[in-house]
């Protein structure tokens, strides 16, 4: 059977995950910095990282027969994540204010921030139990008639 962390299903998933946990890295940065004066909160691209599944789906490009390879994209150079920072690729995080500034410039809106916490943990469980059916899916496949 082949290494089921190959198949391209599996390594959209990975991706998803990846994203979903850097995007809660992001939202705890927003809370945590509720008070500070003239701080903007950021959030994933998700236009970005959706361009990036496409590609790597093979919908956008890619030897024809062959699996879609994934290149790095950057505004700047100086903006490249490290190697090692484990991110998904094609995460990228903007700046994004909430609805309301405070005088001090703080643009953090907890509620809306507590949205997006609540939407992330709905799309990481969503995705975890996909992953779980698609295991499943494949100990099926590999088993013997009649068992």
């Amino acid at each position: 059977m082949a290494d089921p962390t190959q198949m391209s299903v599996f390594s959209l998933m990975k991706a998803r995950l990846q994203m979903l946990g850097e995007r809660q890295k992001v939202i705890a940065q927003n809370v945590a910095n509720v008070s500070t004066p003239g701080y903007v909160p950021s959030d994933i691209n998700q236009e970005a990282f959706s361009a990036t599944l496409q590609r790597m789906a093979g919908h956008g490009g890619g030897a024809a027969g062959g699996p879609a390879r994934t290149a790095m994209v950057a505004t700047q150079a100086g903006h490249m994540a490290p190697a090692a920072s484990g991110a998904a690729p094609g995460v990228a995080s903007v700046k994004s204010p909430d609805s309301e500034t405070t005088l001090d410039g703080n643009a953090v809106v907890v509620e809306e921030q507590m949205m997006k916490i609540a939407e992330t943990r709905m799309d990481f469980e969503t995705m975890v139990g996909l992953y779980q059916k698609s295991l499943g899916l494949l100990r099926m496949a590999s088993r013997s008639p009649g068992r």
